[in-house]
């Protein structure tokens, strides 16, 4: 039994040294050079920087001054906010802004209840992500 047991441990050392080979293998597969890393975070900085240029370009509008302060909501606090945001809060208030742009491009005369009420939710959206 003893060359049995011999058999099976040579057996399970190969096996495992088997998976250790293949497993290093595919990590040596999924390695990042610098560049890629500095390219990723380059285009994540590009990615914030663009959406924190496009809420505070949304805050600035005079349709959104006018219904904030109708609804007495200051929006300069909400743009002095806007740097604080990141991540996935950025994210979703840049969603909102760009929702938010895209109906007052139109250059429309009146709001209607749709757009007074996205613009509402951009600004406390901000301001209680910061809060």
């Amino acid at each position: 039994m003893g060359g049995l047991a011999k058999v099976g441990g040579i057996l399970v050392l190969l096996a495992l040294t088997t998976v250790g080979t293949v497993g290093a293998q595919e990590v040596q597969g999924h390695t990042v050079t610098d560049q890629e890393l500095r390219s990723a975070v380059r285009a994540d900085v590009e990615a914030e920087r663009a959406d924190r240029a496009l809420v505070d370009r949304v805050l600035a509008r005079g349709e959104v001054r006018s219904v904030a302060e109708k609804a007495g909501v200051d929006v300069e606090r909400a743009r002095r906010a806007v740097p604080l945001l990141e991540g996935g809060e950025l994210s979703r208030v840049a969603s909102l802004a760009g929702d938010l742009e895209e109906q007052l491009a139109g250059g429309q005369s009146t709001i209607t209840i749709t757009t007074t009420t996205l613009i509402i939710a951009l600004l406390v959206l901000i301001l209680i992500i910061v809060a």
